[in-house]
């Protein structure tokens, strides 16, 4: 499968790149074409030095983002949320009809309290529908990976041992991103309901960073028992 990643010069998508690269294409995207490429080749150059060497069938490259969009059979939105609007805009005609489009975004900012989630605050839209709103003419948009670690994610050679929630209107793609899910050694895939249900997952994702910080965890997530 070719998985494009906008946004895919961040933690999050070198955590993605290199737990996927085994089996898939990955596509890293950013405005600047020759950044993705450089940072590309600095994960291929990476994984080289652990024990996934040898297991790598798909490959890592980059490009710009619109390239990506064109590309990819799924393609995951990695932008601050208040970039929906203009970079759905940017890849509404250019992303094939058939593609799956996951968003793990989340909407939160901070104050003296700690971080709180922005919908509730500001009386906005959760990102998910957000990116289904703006993505009219796809009907395969995804809520997922709110809650995972960052930094878990990009040591590939430990588990997470961690739940990720996931929303969505199409059960055809819950059950290819449930796929690739089970490719991330110690990750599980909790279906939660549909697009309209996003800010579920994604509100819990402030709630677990002011944890960390009020209580020293490191790297927390959720795993439901």
């Amino acid at each position: 499968m070719k998985i494009g990643i906008i946004g895919g010069t961040g933690g999050m998508g070198e955590g993605f790149a290199l737990r996927w690269c085994v089996n898939h294409d990955i596509i890293l995207g950013s405005r600047d074409k020759q950044r993705a490429q450089s940072v590309a080749e600095n994960h291929l150059s990476a994984i080289k030095n652990t024990n996934y060497a040898d297991k790598i069938t798909g490959s890592i490259k980059g490009d710009d983002n619109i390239s990506v969009a064109k590309e990819s059979e799924l393609l995951i939105l990695s932008i601050p949320y208040e970039n929906i609007q203009s970079t759905c805009k940017d890849i509404e005609n250019v992303i094939n009809e058939d593609c799956i489009v996951v968003s793990p975004i989340v909407p939160m900012s901070r104050n003296q309290d700690g971080f709180y989630y922005i919908p509730f605050v500001d009386r906005k839209q959760s990102a998910g529908a957000l990116v289904a709103e703006n993505l009219s003419k796809c009907n395969k948009v995804i809520s997922a990976f709110h809650t995972i670690s960052e930094v878990k994610l990009k040591n590939i050679e430990s588990s997470l041992d961690a739940d990720t929630f996931i929303c969505t209107d199409n059960k055809e793609s819950l059950q290819i991103l449930n796929n690739l899910v089970s490719e991330i050694d110690g990750l599980r895939s909790i279906y939660l309901g549909p697009i309209s249900l996003s800010y579920q997952a994604e509100v819990m994702t402030p709630m677990i960073l002011n944890a960390s910080k009020q209580n020293k965890l490191k790297h927390p997530g959720i795993k439901l028992v």
